[in-house]
């Protein structure tokens, strides 16, 4: 192939999944199923979650000799991008974590089930607030983990004679101090209990949570695009003094502001993706992942904030929609690292680079 025939095929690609994306998150779809399963004990719909199974998201990104369909970062990215449109609640980019891990210890049977969408599994990861690695110390409690009270288990990656090991802990063997957020959904930290070894994962944590940081940051980008397409049109409708709102040129040069900062958001999540998808490097990798990660979580809050303050009084109701975008926003911003600790990171990883 040559390489105008291989962007040709991947921007097909990236094309079918956005239309594939669809049948869970409809482009401009109303937001009522998203508030039906706000502050339920699942926080998501198992159906949905098994959807997204059937139509191959959970492996999207595993070989196909491991049940998956073998797709790159950019297509991740744009899946995620359209999840995030819709504010969807189901764990996918979780899920998609945990079948990496998995697929690296070689495990089947869990893989299976998880896979298939009949099963969520929780990957267990994080040891202190605000970290970026799996220390992966025994007995350890865990943090921040998402949609717990619907995880059939938890995967616990340990590191045993120096080297991670993947472990996983049944429900009911976990207990769980479960947090509510602030869109509606839960969080918990886990003191693990007796747990069992499925085997070695080398480094596959690493690669998982870049590839789970990208993805979240994509997933920031679409709801920062929801919410700025839904107070564009609010200042095209609403009127004042005789003249639509968005006709004044202080709002417009708020709008142009809001814009930039999406389109620069945009930028770095495709160009992370690409790496990501290309690069041999690690520490590249890591830049182009934090660079983006950074950008997503500082401009998601920027854009939704600004979008309640533009819709003036309605937009601070818990009825209007636009305020549903600036809370999932304030949860998914620290999500697999804040935009303090990826700067940091970005700042390391462009060290380590040769000249």
């Amino acid at each position: 192939m040559t390489e105008a025939e291989l962007h040709a095929a991947r921007a097909s690609s990236v094309r079918m999944i956005r239309d594939s994306a669809a049948a869970v998150s409809p482009p401009g779809g109303d937001l009522r199923r998203i508030r039906a399963l706000r502050f339920t004990e699942a926080g998501h719909d198992p159906a949905v979650f098994r959807q997204m199974g059937e139509l191959g998201w959970i492996g999207l990104r595993l070989p196909e000799d491991a049940g998956g369909i073998g797709l790159g970062m950019v297509e991740c990215c744009a899946l995620a991008e359209e999840m995030g449109r819709g504010l969807v609640p189901e764990p996918l980019i979780q899920a998609q974590l945990s079948a990496a891990l998995l697929a690296a210890a070689g495990d089947t049977d869990l893989l299976e089930a998880l896979l298939a969408g009949e099963t969520y599994i929780a990957t267990a990861w994080q040891e202190a607030p605000d970290a970026l690695d799996a220390p992966g110390s025994p007995g350890v409690s865990r943090l921040f983990i998402p949609a717990a009270r619907a995880a059939r288990g938890f995967l616990l990656p340990v590191r045993e004679a120096g080297a991670m090991t993947l472990h996983f802990l049944p429900a009911e063997a976990a207990s769980l101090e479960v947090l509510g957020l602030q869109d509606g959904g839960h969080a918990a930290h886990l003191v693990p209990g007796e747990s069992r070894r499925i085997g070695p994962i080398g480094d596959a944590v690493a690669r998982a949570l870049d590839e789970a940081g990208l993805a979240t940051a994509a997933y920031l980008l679409g709801t920062m695009e929801r919410a700025f397409a839904m107070t564009l049109d609010y200042l095209r409708a609403r009127q004042q003094f005789g003249r639509p709102i968005g006709s004044f040129q202080a709002l417009q040069h708020r709008a142009v502001d809001l814009r930039i900062a999406i389109a620069l958001t945009r930028a770095s999540v495709e160009a992370a993706a690409m790496t990501m998808d290309s690069a041999q490097v690690p520490a590249e990798c890591q830049a182009a992942v934090s660079r983006a990660k950074a950008r997503a979580a500082e401009a998601a809050l920027l854009v939704t904030r600004a979008a309640v303050q533009l819709h003036g009084a309605i937009g601070y109701t818990d009825e209007y929609d636009v305020g549903l975008c600036m809370r999932k926003a304030m949860v998914l911003a620290n999500a697999f690292g804040s935009a303090a600790l990826h700067r940091r990171r970005f700042m390391a990883a462009r060290a380590a680079l040769p000249e």
